[in-house]
Parts: structure tokens; sequence; C-alpha cells
């Protein structure tokens, strides 16, 4: 006899079932929906449309990321359906996190109606290896059938050890007409907004190694640490800057970056007026708004980033390459510490590299005791006098690794087109803000035998503000209208449809059926209501009267016939 599992396994068992049985989903791409062919060529499509059909051709998608954390950046070799054509395109990241993402898509080609005008917004995002599965939790508005109203809808993100996501709300709008298509208000519109946001309490990509002691970093030979300066913790947490170990304080301290106030996003794609032309151009925008960003928060070497300028991205195509566009709006950021402006990024200082690095002997010489933080930018952290600016690192500070704050140049890319139909594509991508954590020459040198072999060129990338449009409409601009119907044969107009058909003897085959139907039914139930009676054992007999035939059941009484004599 066999024995059964115990009901204590059965959950266990199952979450392990799909998870077998998820992986390979997950690491597959989702194709688009592929157009049915006949199997003999000269038979009819499988569907033909029927009435009024749009004249518009118009393709446009927009998406925004409030927050991208990219891990080993550049390390994996992106897969195609092409051989050998992997090797051309940028690298993948190892595994990548988003948050906030809204998506906003047109394409009037699309086979399936659904597909036509799609609105997603999406509290977060994983890609391992450049491939990402779908994520729970999305809100999503599709067209046909039209919306005359959007969707929008909260949720709570599941705490993990990278990333701390307050409430995230979306919004979700998608149109498209009948008989006009992609002539609407607005053909696809989504937003997201998120309450606050934390980012990187550690970094996994470097080894997990204390900073002194057996087993750790190997300081150069009559090199002593700033006195003060001892810390405890590892190099993932940046030797005491971050809180390491996946745990986050209240309000994003401890993380590597932090946004306190509301950041929102918003992706859009709709038509506009053609100029000269009654025509309509394909128009793909996305924006962001954001207030303050906060860099090693918690600590006294704390950097707060003012965002002065809103980066808005917009790209429009009108069919012509000549007349087609891209507006960008660069973002303009304050990065400030102790209430002083340091640095400022725009458009011709996009980038400001941030040492940090390990305080030596010398800064305590200079500044006496120090708390027991690393050197960042310069600052140091003393216990008597405060936050103080080092003139020189040369001999004083140990670099470890590098905060690289950038804005992230305009990239657009354009091209002619004659399919699905003759047009002028084109794309661009920004980004509102990026921090990579960099490491130097000397952590490869101090870190121990074999532990800094594979060390990437970059460790982490954070990125807020992830912008990307593209907008595709065929030459001479989308024509907003409808085709008339095709007159029948003869030019007689169609007949309606036939009120009375023929009566045939095919009408009497319906209420045989179900006549036949219900006296089987109702013998089925006086079977079951009156059974058969069987005589049980010991009841009483009844003698039948004299002159009268025996009951069947019961034997007659035997009586052997007479010999005849001879």
């Amino acid at each position: 006899m066999r024995r059964r599992l115990p009901r204590a396994v059965a959950l266990p068992a199952a979450v392990a079932l799909l998870m077998l049985t998820a992986g390979p989903a997950g690491a597959q791409e989702i194709p688009t929906t592929p157009i049915p062919q006949p199997g003999n060529p000269t038979q009819p499509p499988a569907s033909a449309p029927t009435g009024p059909q749009p004249l518009g051709h118009a393709v446009g998608d927009a998406g925004t990321a409030l927050g991208v954390l990219r891990l080993l950046p550049n390390a994996v070799t992106t897969q195609t359906i092409l051989p050998g054509f992997g090797q051309t395109l940028p690298k993948q990241s190892a595994f990548e996190a988003g948050m906030g993402l809204s998506s906003a898509s047109a394409n009037s080609e699309s086979y399936l109606s659904y597909e036509r005008s799609v609105a997603q917004a999406s509290p977060f995002g994983i890609a391992v290896g450049g491939q990402a599965p779908q994520t729970p939790g999305s809100i999503v508005q599709t067209a046909l059938p039209d919306n005359p109203k959007e969707t929008s809808g909260g949720i709570n993100a599941p705490s993990n050890p990278l990333l701390n996501i307050g409430l995230l709300n979306g919004t979700a709008h998608a149109r498209w007409s009948d008989t006009l298509g992609p002539c609407v208000d607005t053909i696809a519109d989504a937003s997201t907004s998120v309450a606050n946001l934390s980012l990187l309490n550690v970094i996994p990509s470097l080894p997990q190694i204390p900073l002194l002691g057996n087993g750790g970093l190997k300081l150069p030979q009559d090199t002593k640490l700033a006195q003060g300066f001892d810390p405890t913790s590892g190099l993932q947490s940046l030797g005491g800057l971050l809180t390491g170990g996946g745990q986050t304080a209240a309000g994003g301290a401890g993380s590597l970056l932090s946004l306190p106030n509301t950041l929102s996003s918003r992706s859009q794609v709709r038509l506009v007026d053609l100029p000269g032309s009654k025509n309509k151009a394909v128009e793909s925008t996305s924006t962001l708004q954001a207030a303050d960003i906060d860099i090693l928060k918690g600590t006294p070497l704390e950097l707060s980033i003012k965002v002065a300028s809103q980066p808005t991205l917009k790209v429009t195509s009108t069919g012509d390459e000549k007349t087609s566009k891209v507006d960008y709006t660069a973002p303009v950021l304050t990065i400030e510490a102790a209430g002083k402006t340091l640095y400022t990024l725009d458009a011709a200082h996009p980038t400001k590299d941030i040492p940090i690095g390990l305080p030596l002997a010398g800064l305590s010489d200079q500044f006496g005791a120090l708390n027991n933080i690393p050197v960042v930018g310069g600052l140091v952290s003393t216990v008597t006098k405060g936050i103080q600016q080092v003139g020189t690192t040369a001999g004083t500070v140990l670099d470890l690794g590098v905060l690289r704050l950038s804005i992230a140049g305009l990239e657009q890319k354009g091209a002619e087109a004659t399919t699905p139909f003759k047009g002028y594509q084109l794309g661009a991508s920004a980004r509102l803000f990026d921090l990579q954590v960099l490491p130097t020459k000397n952590l490869k040198d101090l870190l121990p035998a074999g532990a800094g072999d594979n060390l990437p060129s970059s460790l982490a990338q954070l990125s807020l503000g992830e912008t990307i449009a593209r907008a595709y409409a065929p030459t001479g601009g989308v024509v907003c209208g409808s085709t008339t119907p095709a007159p029948p044969a003869g030019g007689a107009q169609p007949a309606g449809p036939t009120k009375n058909l023929a009566y045939t003897g095919a009408y009497d085959t319906v209420p045989l059926f179900w006549a036949g139907t219900a006296m089987l039914l109702m013998g089925v139930v006086m079977v079951a209501a009156f059974p058969s009676r069987r005589r049980l054992p010991g009841m009483l007999t009844l003698h039948p009267a004299p002159g009268t035939s025996p009951e069947p059941d019961e034997p007659k009484p035997f009586k052997p016939s007479p010999r005849p004599r001879e």
C-alpha cells in the first residue's frame, strides 16, 4: 500500500513545480502575433473587413521608466534569431530592474484589433541577461474596442534587498476609432507616479570581504589608516556608507540613491496637425517630473541633487525626413552638500566623477580624529570640526571607486521605410540622471589574490527618468478618413435580411426530437418510481381457494400417472 504525502508538503511542492515550469517561459521571447496565411495561395484570406475602413496609417510608441538599476552593465551578449548578428549589437546587463514603467503604443498595421492601441503602467519589471518576462500587477488598456475612460489603480511593490519602492499609482488610456482609426484625440496615454524610492543599499557585484583584517584589503607598504577610521563593515557596503545586508532605514537612509518626494512619468502617442496639409503627423512624447534626489542619505557626506529643469523628449514624424524632428529639453541638475553648491550638470557639463576612498594617516594628522566613514569627493567627516574639504588627496586618500554622475545625452536615429508602408521613422532616447559605481585600478590591486581578476568595468548603474520615443508616418502624413464599401455587381442595392424562410420538412425534425426525448424521460421516471416487488424469505403465503389455479411462482403438486395394465 502506498503512503500518502503529508499535507505540509503540498504547498512547497506546488511552488517548486510552478518555478520549474516558469523558468523556461521566462527565458523565452514573446513573439508578435503572426498573420495567418491560407494553405492554398488561391484561397481567400482568413477574414475580410466589412463596412467602412480607416484610411490612416500610423505607428508610434513612447516609454518612460522612473528608475532603472543595472548590475554589471554591458556584460552579456545580446541574443538574436539571426546567427552572428548579436555580436554587432551592444551587450546587455547581467541584471536589470525597473520601477514605475509607463508605455504607450499605436500600430495601425497590427493584425489583431486590440493591439492597435495599447497603454500600460507597470509597477516594476526585471530582465536577466536581456530576457524580460511579463510582471504581474500592471494596468493595461487596449483598443479596439474604444475606451471612453481611462483605467487607474495602485499597488505596493514587495520589499527586496536592492529596491525600496513606496506606493505606486498608474493610469492607462487607449483609444481607436472603428471608422477613422488613429484619428482620435489621443491614441495612447500612460502615466506612473511613486511616493518615494530608494535604490541600492549594497553593491552585490563587489566581493564580500572586510576592509581590514585577515582576508581583507591589502594596504600598500608603510600605509596606515587615519585615526578613528576602523570600519568593521565589508566592501559591499562601501566601508559603511551603505547599510548593507539588504536593510534600508526609514526615508531611504543607508541607500546609495533615494527620492523622498513624488516622482512621476508620462508616455503619450497622438496625431498632430501637419502644417500646410489636411493630413496629420505622428507625435510620441515622454516626460518626467522630479524634485529632489539624495545620494548617500543619512551619512555626514550626504549629497542633494536639485532638478532645476524637467526633461521632455518629443519625436514627430511627418513621413518626410526633412520635416520630421526630435525636440529634447535637457535637464539641469545642481549638486549640493551642507547647503553649498558643489557641481552643476547641464548640456555643457554633462558628467562629474566623485571618488570614494579610505582616509590615511595624513588626514588625521591634519584634521584630528575622523568619523568612521570613507572620504567622498574630497569631503572628510571629522569628529570635532565637522565636514572638511581636502585640498589634495594625493598621499592622504586611497581611492576605491568612483561615483560617476551624468545626464545622459540625446541619442536619435532615423531611416526611410517601405514596409508595411512607405514613410519615415524616427526614434530617440535620453535619461534624466545616471549614477555609476566604477572600480579603480587601486581597488583591483588591493583585493586579495583572485578576487579582482573578473572585476567588471562598471559595478552598478542607476538611471532615473529613462525615456524613449519613436514615430513612423507615411509619406505625406496620416490621412484621416474612411473607405466607402463597394456596391454589389449590377448597381443593385443589397437586400436586407430575409424575414421568413421557405417551409420544409426539416422544420419537423426539432419537435419530433424533443417529443421523443420527453417520452423517454417519462419512461425512465416510471420505471424508477414503480420497481418490481420481490418476495422476501419468511413472508406469509396465502393458499389459493379451491378450484382456482395456484400462483405462478408456486410449484404444482406432483401426481404420478397410473401405469397402464398389461
